[in-house]
């Protein structure tokens, strides 16, 4: 198949859309729904990252995907029984490719809803079985066992999209794209993200731990395929607060931190214990604990609104108690996809609990962000690779 016809491209006014190949056919099948011009953005984008992640890595990856930047992305490192339980997948025995999207929607549930999904190993029944009961528009994998793919064509009253990649697709090196009618073409971003990108450290203390390695390229990767201005916290084996498309770096950094701080307070003991009402909905559950850890929940409690959601009132968690908890943070990595151009980055990541950060170098100021990170003891690498994405 050379091409295929969408509904139409990113709005419903903009019609005809197609996707298609100048040469040859297109790289992968839909085994079920009908894509969209979005899906496809998605899609392509997604399975680049968790390729790379896996090459990177040598684990499983996944990531969750929303308008074309990802809401999350991690490889299937072991789950803590805390994280089990912030998860929802109390003990089950997952497979890894499970671990690792469970990982990757973990990281802000709230964005992934309605996410569109990259595996880069086969998509087996307990994934299918698992993404069934969450809202998602897609899938991307190399293959599906028959019970997987049996289990996705059920979602959505038949509808789910599902597609198959060609792992020996190999796209030009060249790229095009038109805007205003005018064409614009580059080189592919095909540059190799591995621990060598992590070898010039600059700061004082020059200890990356393994994790930390680990961390750090998952994070770089991840922003690769995020709209930039970018910033990832990452910790465990997981991005856990992705800052994307923001035109200050401070405030990529500030937003991707306050969602890393988000991540770290659903494990927090009050917010594992909460009562929920045994028919609330999963996306009613993810809002409510988004409130419950931000600044509204006390004005929410004011009413009866938490009646709809819990079997009881619960205590709220204090802002003293939410500053104590953050303050027990540390061991997160930190990556952003261009130059710190101040220290304020740094001064930021720190209340987030950042002990490794990896940044290209290369700003006016940066004897002005070593200082900082030193002053912190943070370890910081120059990895001369911008990371733009757009």
């Amino acid at each position: 198949m050379t091409e295929l016809e969408l509904k139409y491209g990113c709005n419903p006014n903009q019609k005809p859309a197609r996707v298609f190949m100048k040469n040859g056919d297109l790289p992968f099948t839909v085994l079920n729904g009908k894509p969209g011009y979005i899906n496809l953005l998605d899609a392509m984008n997604s399975w680049q990252l968790v390729q790379e992640l896996k090459k990177a890595t040598g684990m499983p990856a996944a990531a969750s995907f929303k308008h074309v930047s990802p809401a999350g992305a991690a490889v299937a490192a072991p789950l803590s029984e805390v994280l089990q339980k912030v998860y929802f997948v109390e003990g089950i025995e997952l497979s890894p490719i499970a671990t690792a999207y469970i990982r990757a929607r973990g990281a802000d549930r709230m964005s992934s809803y309605g996410d569109f999904v990259a595996l880069s190993d086969e998509c087996d029944a307990q994934t299918a079985s698992f993404l069934a009961r969450e809202v998602s528009d897609g899938i991307i994998a190399p293959s599906y066992s028959p019970e997987a793919l049996e289990i996705l064509k059920t979602k959505r009253k038949g509808t789910y999209l599902v597609m198959q990649m060609d792992t020996n697709f190999v796209p030009a090196e060249l790229e095009q794209k038109e805007v205003f009618g005018i064409t614009f073409e580059q080189n592919r971003n095909n540059i190799v993200i591995d621990e060598e990108c992590l070898k010039d450290i600059p700061t004082k203390n020059k200890n990356f731990t393994e994790e930390a390695k680990r961390d750090l390229l998952i994070a770089l990767i991840t922003l690769k395929y995020t709209q930039s201005n970018s910033v990832c916290y990452a910790k465990d084996g997981q991005a856990i607060g992705i800052g994307a498309g923001q035109q200050s770096r401070v405030h990529c950094t500030r937003l991707a931190g306050n969602k890393a701080d988000v991540w770290h307070l659903r494990q927090h003991e009050k917010v594992l214990n909460l009562p929920f009402k045994a028919d609330v909905r999963r996306p009613d559950r993810d809002n409510a604990i988004d409130v419950y850890v931000g600044e509204e929940w006390e004005d929410l409690l004011e009413t009866d609104a938490w009646e709809r959601l819990f079997t009881e009132k619960p205590a709220p968690l204090t802002r003293e108690e939410k500053a104590a908890w953050l303050k027990t943070v540390k061991g997160v990595a930190l990556g952003s996809d261009a130059f710190f151009p101040f220290g304020d980055n740094v001064e930021r990541a720190r209340k987030s609990g950042v002990d490794f950060i990896a940044q290209s170098g290369g700003s006016i100021r940066d004897d002005n962000v070593i200082e900082t990170a030193d002053k912190y003891n943070i370890a910081m690498a120059f990895t001369h690779i911008r990371l733009f994405h757009h």
